[in-house]
């Protein structure tokens, strides 16, 4: 099984269950494991990066954090 085998089965996995999916990507879960997820990611940015880059960090991790869960 390549990988175009193996993208086009989660393209139809998603298509399948798309509304499900899609529900849970808004729920309170999702929105609780994003924002470990993307504090987690967002701090170690900030410890790579020099400091000028912080605010661009933060900005960065609130449009992804934005995308996923219940807080818009």
């Amino acid at each position: 099984m390549g990988i175009d085998d193996i993208l086009n089965q989660g393209k139809k996995l998603y298509g399948e269950n798309k509304e499900q999916v899609d529900g849970f990507l808004a729920s309170d879960q999702a929105e609780q494991v994003s924002d470990r997820v993307f504090d987690s990611a967002a701090d170690l940015a900030k410890k790579i990066a020099p400091d000028q880059y912080d605010a661009t960090v933060d900005e960065f991790r609130d449009k992804a954090d934005g995308a996923v869960g219940n807080e818009k």
